[in-house]
């Protein structure tokens, strides 16, 4: 049977789907660094859904949705499909799509929002369903294998410990989150995380590596951090954060470094991340470090 008229079927997800639908969103997006055990993780949390599609007893493509749980902007929700290359073209994505805008309309949600890879295909794709275009954020990637520049000097009065050393108690890095949280770029007003919700989510995700991820502290107190998702072999910079009163001192880029260097002299090969096209200070400072940009993704919405 021709590829294109093969059948299949949009079902909920199941833990057996873990490693199915991890490829599939990762197909064709080498950057990112993501892994079935986080698929299944990502399920259990109480606001994130997941739809796959099965074709020829495979997972081919997967849609991944809720609301936003964080935003003082009511009705919001996340919405983001992808297929697997060779199944595109039989209708599977906007089968996806479709299933999840239902889903989310049940769930009270008014606008979508989701991106869409920097492509011909995908933004066509996007447009022609209704979604709007807005923000353009980028993945930039840097080969580990390669000599890192040398580390910046300390400043005095800071020091760099990891995440690891936290572990009794993250309510400081916590802290530092929430407050570079609130000058992040994007469309959506956030509110600020509960603790609980920030351990549940963040702090203990199953590929959030405390050992690398670096923390600075000013005289004592956590004012800065780079954190660090692994998958074995590459490097996710999760979030990058100063405090609002210690921006302009180079401390961001400090974590950073000593996070890139403990991940070379681990052995892994390759760095990722992802900006907003406009946080010009992040850019610049990964620019510093040499990451190559190597795909573009746009923001889009649509009122359900």
């Amino acid at each position: 049977m021709p590829m294109t008229s093969m059948p299949y079927h949009i079902r909920p997800f199941a833990p057996e789907d873990a490693a199915g639908a991890t490829e599939a969103y990762r197909a064709g997006r080498p950057h990112l660094v993501v892994t079935p055990e986080v698929t299944n993780w990502l399920v259990g949390l109480p606001h994130f859904n997941l739809l796959v599609a099965e074709r020829g007893g495979q997972v081919v493509g997967s849609a991944r949705f809720g609301p936003v749980t964080e935003s003082t902007t009511p009705d919001q929700g996340f919405l983001n499909v992808s297929v697997m290359p060779e199944h595109r073209g039989a209708g599977i994505g906007t089968a996806l799509l479709t299933a999840a805008e239902r889903e989310l309309a049940a769930l009270g949600v008014r606008d979508a929002h989701g991106w869409a890879d920097g492509t011909p295909e995908a933004l066509g794709f996007a447009a022609a369903r209704g979604y709007r275009r807005g923000r353009r954020a980028q993945y930039a990637g840097l080969d580990l294998t390669v000599p890192l520049p040398p580390l910046p000097p300390t400043p005095p009065g800071i020091e760099l410990r990891t995440a690891a050393d936290f572990l009794d108690d993250p309510h400081p890095i916590y802290l530092v989150d929430i407050d570079a949280t609130r000058s992040e770029p994007g469309d959506l007003v956030l509110d600020d995380q509960s603790y609980e919700g920030w351990l549940a989510e963040i702090w203990q995700r199953p590929d959030q590596d405390h050992t690398l991820t670096t923390v600075a502290l000013d005289h004592g107190e956590a004012v800065a951090f780079s954190a660090a998702q692994t998958d074995g072999r590459h490097y996710w910079s999760a979030f990058t954060a100063t405090r609002s009163t210690h921006r302009g001192r180079g401390l961001a880029k400090l974590a950073k470094a000593h996070a890139l260097h403990r991940a070379q002299a681990r052995g892994l090969t390759a760095a990722y991340t992802h900006n907003d096209a406009e946080n010009a200070a992040m850019l610049a400072i990964n620019e510093w470090f040499g990451y190559g940009v190597c795909a573009e993704e746009w923001k889009h919405s649509r009122t359900l």
